[in-house]
């Protein structure tokens, strides 16, 4: 059996692995990424629906790893201001950039353009490795170093192992760390589309009875499209002529539009939620969405995945900096301890609101149209839900 000896073994190079291994680039340890698709994808993906609302934390972040100005300007769109409606009701919770102190909300950049700029931000570093076409077949730790083995006969050590293989992490369970699962047996159909009249750069977000509907402003008069609705009526929607889609989802928005019309194909994704029960084991831990896999109506899965990449990065690069064991349990539980300190509340409070929003029972009915009205009259909680969605004030970073 060939062994292969690294510094840092990352399994998964999506957006998460991508980031992290770019954090760590310039302390010259020697990091391996394990991917399964090829590189050629990796470096020129594939459009895949996902328009991701970017928080000001993780513009900065992107900024810091020279991943941010890989992103041509043309394909970054800003959100300045958000409208949260419920059901039929003309009132609406409403945020706007001026109340925040900066020129927008946040960003949008598609999925595809946040990878490729990730993979582009690793060029020129010697010390980073693609392996891709790789499949994981098994993977533990002892005392002294974390081993990978791989299914063609090759095996890797490392004195830490970083999963960043999705929410379904495989190499998660091979190390036997249980997760708190939540299938909300309903499924995320997301496209773009044009709009005949001016979105003005502002977000919607539309809990409609039965489902919930987010519009979100691109460049060029285009909008992302974000249908969440129970699984057994997905492929009714799905099998929608684009005429008949977009004719619905005009009625659904009140005409707020014009005319709309289907720019992109229907990608749909079944909704699952997960969270680690713990985020490390022994020279082996968690990041992305192989920790916390979010729901996607607060926007926080890729901005929660890069935040938790840039703080483990930081407790080694500190730890590297005084000298120390940079695998060392002290180090992973600091990580462990301060990223579920952040994600807890986000993944809880996210999972319970949807449940709210998607019950139909008079008590939630009332609930749902008391807290829209508390949001916008209650400066604390408004400025904190802002702060929330937006992570212009986050401190620490």
């Amino acid at each position: 059996m060939i062994t292969m000896k690294q510094d840092i073994i990352i399994i998964g190079a999506g957006p998460a692995g991508l980031s992290f291994a770019r954090a760590m680039a310039e302390t010259g340890l020697n990091i391996i990424l394990l991917e399964k698709q090829p590189e050629s994808v990796l470096a020129n993906p594939s459009y895949d629906g996902r328009e991701i609302a970017l928080t000001h934390l993780s513009h900065r972040i992107m900024k810091d790893l020279g991943m941010w100005t890989l992103i041509p300007d043309q394909y970054i769109s800003l959100i300045k201001k958000a409208k949260v409606l419920n059901g039929v009701s003309p009132y609406t919770l409403n945020f706007d950039h001026a109340e925040s102190g900066e020129d927008n909300l946040g960003f949008m950049v598609s999925n595809q353009n946040i990878r490729k700029a990730a993979y582009n931000s690793l060029s020129g570093f010697k010390n980073i490795q693609i392996m891709d076409k790789t499949e994981v077949s098994a993977v533990g730790t002892d005392q002294d170093k974390g081993w990978v083995e791989l299914s063609d006969g090759q095996r890797l050590e490392a004195p830490l192992i970083v999963a960043a293989d999705s929410r379904f992490s495989a190499t998660r369970r091979m190390m036997g760390i249980s997760t708190s699962m939540l299938d909300f047996g309903r499924t995320c159909v997301v496209c773009t589309m044009s709009a005949e009249l001016p979105h003005h750069e502002t977000a919607y977000e539309c809990f409609h009875f039965g489902r919930t509907l987010a519009v979100l402003p691109l460049n060029n008069n285009q909008v992302s499209i974000v249908i969440t609705l129970k699984s057994e009526e997905s492929e009714t929607l799905l099998s929608l002529s684009k005429e008949a889609f977009a004719e619905d989802i005009k009625t659904r928005m009140e005409e707020r539009f014009g005319e709309m019309e289907l720019t992109s194909e229907l990608f749909p994704y079944p909704l699952v939620a997960t969270f680690a029960n713990s985020f490390h084991k022994n020279r082996f831990v968690l990041i992305g969405d192989a920790a916390v896999g979010m729901h996607p109506v607060t926007a926080h899965g890729f901005n929660l995945g890069l935040r938790g990449a840039h703080s483990l990065a930081n407790e080694i690069k500190e730890t590297l900096n005084i000298g120390g064991d940079f695998s060392s349990h002290m180090i992973l539980e600091r990580y462990s301890r301060q990223h579920r300190r952040t994600s807890a509340p986000l993944y809880h409070g996210t999972n319970a609101l949807v449940k709210l929003y998607t019950k139909e029972t008079p008590t939630a009915k009332l609930a749902r149209r008391v807290l829209l009205r508390l949001g916008n009259h209650i400066a604390p909680a408004k400025r904190l839900i802002m702060n929330q969605l937006t992570e212009i004030k986050t401190t620490g970073f």
